[in-house]
């Protein structure tokens, strides 16, 4: 809502960052709510995106003011480029024609002519190589890629619901091509897809494994809101907005005493709902959950003012609700201070002390805050339980009076900090020979998602050699999973640079570079879900296209350039709020591809000796089925990896007990670049070397575990003796 852009310094801690040591004897305050507090803060936004008529555009607020569309800033820019060329022609005419035998009076200064007007770089992406109605729903959502199981695993787990939800799903768009209308057809079908998809459990809460559960009423009102209203009315205004209101909505409800913090949360990707006072130093805070949900709050960032210095003050986040989380083990939040940026030019470090996280009784002092965090009670997700929710609570003292704080769960990385990227590789001149930005799609709120296709000119010798693979990377499918997007970023820096790895890479592969697929939910600062409010890493197997373009145009991009040169690897990036370290999850083909056995698990521990790495997992679940992991695998892609870091840090070796920074995600990008070097060398030695490898350490799992069975059953007979 807020016009002015939050800029943050980029700067990592020289030494790692030490995790907090539980005592054991941290404070534990229950919530008492806002009958006894004062409510200092709140915003509960109920619509995402602003649509405004063309005609309103001159009425528009200042502080909704609408970005124009890209056409309209080209034409200014080269209107403002011709009058200035015409300006300097007449001065050089007048030059040229000059009598200078003839003294000039000279009178009073004349104002001098207004400077044309300078706009802004635009980022100015061409339109993308693949025709997203290339392919048709039965060709895209084809029930064959649903994961082949044996006899036994079909009677444990049948699989009759999945396969009943396609065909559903293939005959329900089958019946709707038949309709005269295709606008009208493409949201009845988004809309019924939707509540056949719900009945699909997953118990699974690793960033790769949530399924979000839309909530009826609550899951129709965006696509109404975005289909209708996009066919009238052209998308001016991306970002969050309280009921397309015009002004800016009030969100400090009570007048402030002098020494109350001010917090704030409406900038881009900024997440708090509430803030209530407690006592002069104690404050319990509310996150709003997901955009048309009631669910998914773990991703915080707000603004805190009016600091006062060497006081101790105590946050208490109310509404998490994950029961195990990396703050048990010491994680610790993050914070920025404007102050410490400007004079010590010190960036996100990482804060608190007396840090809890527990359980929430089911009602405390009889406040109910079903309001903010409510689930339903077939939710069988283990991620979820009950009606409970957790806090976290944690001391803060400030360096500073007056400072402006944020705080974070993570390191932000927003949609215009990817565009001002996007932006300096656009621009320059070497990158620009082997980068090409294009659009892959709009989202549904009109945003742009980008593709950046990264490999050398084509030269004669390529031509006569083999067709290049291509290697697909993407990230932010999550928007509250910002270390994905480091991670990425650290890539796109090595890929695009003058190393000579990255430059064989470049030769030998088709780079295709999605970083951000989610922009809609890092714009309004979702923790999980999109403006549909589902989990867009669910949609990939029967995805439709006006309900989740960034899903289904990555498919088809995928799709094609499989037929058109083949796809050597897909990694999609994300963050774990649970586990610590870096780990990949891959796709077992023992039994669906038996000639390629453990081949799959051979770049994961090539990437070992690079970083971190440890829990990888190569079982395929069936609460997975929907993933882009495993939709790319079952399409043909031996290499089918979600990669995973850490929200914390690491456990091994001489980083243990330490915080991840922004340079170490990006490490992992660059090492993931390394490896992939490694594992495509011409000379299969390393890869004969990691498979064998990896046979003695499944031998060697294999032995220890009848051992152990063994112990069991003997401890088990002893047992019955006595």
């Amino acid at each position: 809502v807020l016009e002015e852009r939050v800029y943050h310094l980029d700067d990592a801690p020289e030494t790692p960052e030490p995790y907090y040591q539980p005592t054991g004897k941290e404070l534990q305050p229950r919530p008492v709510g806002e009958e006894n507090g004062i409510i200092v803060y709140n915003y509960n936004p109920t619509s995402a995106v602003h649509y405004v008529n063309d005609d309103d555009n001159e009425s528009e607020s200042k502080v909704t003011s609408p970005t124009p569309p890209l056409e309209v800033m080209t034409s200014l820019a080269e209107e403002a480029h011709q009058q200035t060329v015409a300006l300097e022609a007449l001065k050089g005419l007048l030059r040229r024609f000059r009598v200078r035998e003839v003294p000039i009076v000279r009178g009073p200064p004349k104002p001098r002519p207004p400077k044309p007007l300078l706009l802004p770089p635009v980022l100015r992406p061409e339109e993308s190589e693949y025709d997203s109605a290339a392919y048709s729903y039965e060709e895209m959502n084809d029930t064959a890629e649903i994961v082949v199981r044996d006899h036994q695993q079909h009677q444990q787990q049948p699989a009759a619901p999945r396969c009943w939800m396609a065909v559903k799903v293939k005959q329900q768009l089958q019946q709707q091509q038949q309709q005269q209308h295709h606008h009208e057809r493409v949201h009845r079908s988004s809309s019924s897809s939707n509540s056949s998809i719900d009945g699909c459990s997953d118990d699974e809460s690793d960033s790769e494994g949530e399924q979000t559960q839309t909530l009826g009423r609550d899951s129709e009102q965006p696509e109404a809101t975005t289909s209708h209203s996009a066919q009238q009315q052209q998308q001016q205004q991306h970002r969050s907005t309280v009921g397309g209101s015009k002004a800016q909505p009030a969100a400090h409800p009570t007048p402030l005493d002098p020494d109350d913090l001010v917090f704030e949360s409406r900038f881009e990707s900024g997440n708090l709902g509430r803030a209530i006072k407690i006592t002069p130093t104690y404050y319990e805070l509310y996150l709003r959950p997901d955009m048309y949900t009631n669910r998914h709050t773990q991703w915080f960032y707000f603004q805190v003012k009016n600091t006062k210095a060497k006081v101790v003050y105590r946050f208490s986040i109310i509404n998490l609700t994950k029961p195990d989380s990396l703050y048990k083990e010491g994680m610790r939040p993050l914070m920025y201070s404007t102050t410490d940026a400007e004079c010590n030019q010190v960036g996100w470090r990482r804060c608190g002390d007396n840090i809890a996280y527990f359980r929430n009784e089911d009602s405390s002092n009889g406040y109910n805050y079903s309001h903010y965090h409510h689930r339903p009670a077939d939710d069988d997700e283990e991620e979820y339980i009950g009606t409970s929710s957790f806090t976290l609570s944690f001391n803060i003292e400030f360096r500073y009076d007056g400072d402006t704080v944020y705080f974070a769960h993570s390191y932000p990385y927003t949609y215009s900090d990817l565009q001002d990227y996007l932006m300096c590789i656009q621009r320059n001149p070497v990158k620009s020979k082997f980068c090409k930005l294009r659009l892959l799609c709009r989202s549904l709120a009109g945003n742009n998602v980008y593709y950046l296709t990264v490999t050398a000119p084509t030269t004669h010798e390529d031509d006569n050699q083999k067709k290049k693979k291509a290697v697909i990377i993407t990230a932010r499918v999550h928007p509250g999973e910002s270390p994905s997007s480091w991670m990425m970023k650290g890539l796109m820096d090595f890929i695009t640079g003058d190393s000579y790895v990255a430059k064989k890479l470049r030769h030998k592969f088709i780079f295709k570079l999605v970083p951000m697929l989610n922009p809609d939910g890092v714009i309004v600062g979702n923790t999980r879900s999109s403006l549909t409010g589902r989990d867009l890493n669910r949609q990939y197997r029967t995805v439709i296209r006006e309900t989740y373009p960034s899903i289904w145009n990555t498919k088809a991009m995928i799709r094609r350039l499989m037929e058109d040169c083949g796809v050597a690897m897909y990694c999609d990036m994300h963050a774990h709020s649970r586990k610590h370290n870096v780990f990949i999850y891959g796709c077992e083909n023992l039994k669906r591809h038996p000639d390629r056995r453990l081949l799959e698990q051979v770049f994961p521990l090539m990437l070992h000796k690079n970083v971190a790495d440890k829990n990888c997992k190569f079982k395929v679940q069936k609460n997975k089925e929907g993933t882009g992991r495993i939709v790319v695998w079952v399409l043909g892609v031996t290499n089918s990896y979600t990669l995973e870091a850490s929200f914390g840090g690491s456990t091994m070796g001489g980083r243990a007990g330490t915080h991840f920074s922004t340079a170490d995600y990006e490490h992992i990008g660059r090492a993931y670049c390394e490896t992939l070097m490694d594992y495509y060398d011409d000379n299969p030695i390393k890869v004969n070397y990691y498979i064998k490898r990896i046979r003695k350490i499944r031998r060697r799992e294999k032995r220890l575990r009848k051992a152990l069975r063994r112990q069991q059953q003997e401890s088990f007979w002893w047992l019955n003796e006595s």
